[in-house]
């Protein structure tokens, strides 16, 4: 009787223990992004954003008593290995939710098969109008944003040139990419409210180094600006090729003006570029200079300047949104994440806003267009353009 009392404890023991081992298996978050190539520098950014994000949630305890676990994919930009790496992030890694997604057609060519498998997604860079709306016509929609998305940017964008600025011949020079010609759209519905068409609109290609066609036939039609949609290192090249033209009008576009490729490699003739931003790089609240003191303490980036300011920021508190759902759920199943998300009892406190009630049942779009603001390339960084702006910086803006 005793020995058989000795093997009952013995066995309750190790159920015991193996308990408390599944109880404090981390919660896996999917993180993926391009950490090489031309869109790295927005990849790279939004992936540190979220490690010091996860850092700071797993120090002070993690979530549900457990830690966030993140497991990084580099999906290069190609929708075809975003496709295999979020089928690689359901069925093998068996993550909870998935954050990222820099790119617009990456996005679109991926985020199904989390939709599918019940799988929140907090795309926080990629901004094609589409992305939350690619599944609306079903039942439960599990595709969250928290970036500011084309249909805000384009009008602000057009706003900026045509209003603001009084420019009326305007070019549009947008890549190839579904980014780009989604984006190029938005601004000519943009440009149609105000009874303007572009007397100029071209199309140049990833990794294009000569835009002197397309800058010609802008100049011949006597554009005052040009309109971007694109990356940094094209985006460099349209600013170079007109300096090797000798003509240089003001350049106004997505908020990828901001990237360090842009700002780096189109050196003097990137100046003065202007586009819509969820963050500048100042540390005009506490929440804000605490993120900024402790990314250039953790990554040291080059010249004390994040390479995409917005990417880390939105990366840090697409994290945190996140944490919080779970939190409410108490659960880390889809359906509940996704029925959290879209009725967070509590503030988040984030570094582009604080966000009170940031997604609804039928708006999965944390950014509203009172939010950004326009910064502009001075002195090799991305600055405020407005000194307005800038003096209201510390007043947060929330969703309207």
């Amino acid at each position: 009787m005793t020995f058989r009392f000795a093997k009952m404890a013995v066995a309750s023991a190790v159920l015991s223990v193996a308990g408390l081992a599944v109880a404090a298996d981390p919660i896996k978050i999917g993180v993926s992004g391009p950490f090489t190539g031309g869109s790295s520098s927005m990849g790279v950014s939004m992936r540190d954003g979220v490690r010091l994000a996860v850092e700071e949630i797993n120090k002070s305890g993690g979530v549900l008593g457990r830690k966030l676990q993140v497991v990084e994919r580099d999906d290069e930009a190609k929708n075809e290995r975003g496709v295999q790496i979020a089928q690689e992030l359901i069925n093998k890694e068996k993550v909870t939710a998935t954050v990222g997604y820099i790119n617009t057609g990456v996005a679109l060519a991926s985020q199904r098969f989390f939709q599918e498998a019940k799988i929140p997604v907090m795309n926080n860079v990629a901004t094609g109008s589409a992305i939350t709306a690619q599944f609306k016509d079903q039942p439960e929609n599990y595709i969250f944003r928290n970036a500011a998305h084309d249909s805000i940017q384009a009008p602000m964008i057009v706003e900026e040139a045509v209003t603001r600025r009084g420019f009326k011949k305007v070019a549009i020079l947008a890549d190839s990419t579904n980014y780009g010609q989604l984006g190029r759209a938005d601004l000519e519905t943009a440009l149609k409210a105000k009874g303007i068409t572009a007397v100029a609109t071209e199309k140049f290609n990833i990794k294009d180094v000569d835009m002197t066609a397309q800058l010609l036939k802008a100049k011949a039609a006597g554009a005052e600006a040009i309109l971007t949609y694109g990356i940094g290192p094209e985006l460099a090249q349209i600013a170079n090729g007109m300096t090797k033209l000798g003509w240089k009008v003001p350049m106004v576009g997505s908020w990828t003006l901001s990237m360090a490729n842009y700002i780096d490699n189109a050196g003097p003739g990137g100046e003065g570029a202007r586009m819509p931003q969820t963050f500048i790089q100042e540390p005009t609240t506490p929440k804000r200079q605490s993120f900024i003191i402790n990314y250039l303490k953790t990554f040291n980036p080059k010249n004390q300047r994040i390479d995409s300011p917005v990417s880390a920021a939105q990366g840090y508190d697409s994290i945190y949104l996140l944490a919080a759902a779970i939190k409410q759920a108490n659960s880390t199943e889809g359906p509940k994440i996704k029925a959290a998300l879209e009725d967070l009892k509590t503030p988040v406190e984030g570094v582009i806003t604080t966000y009170n009630k940031p997604f609804t049942a039928k708006d999965h779009e944390a950014i509203t267009a009172n939010i950004p603001v326009f910064g502009e390339v001075k002195g090799q960084r991305v600055v405020y353009a407005y000194a307005d702006d800038q003096k209201k910086a510390s007043e947060i803006r929330v969703k309207k």
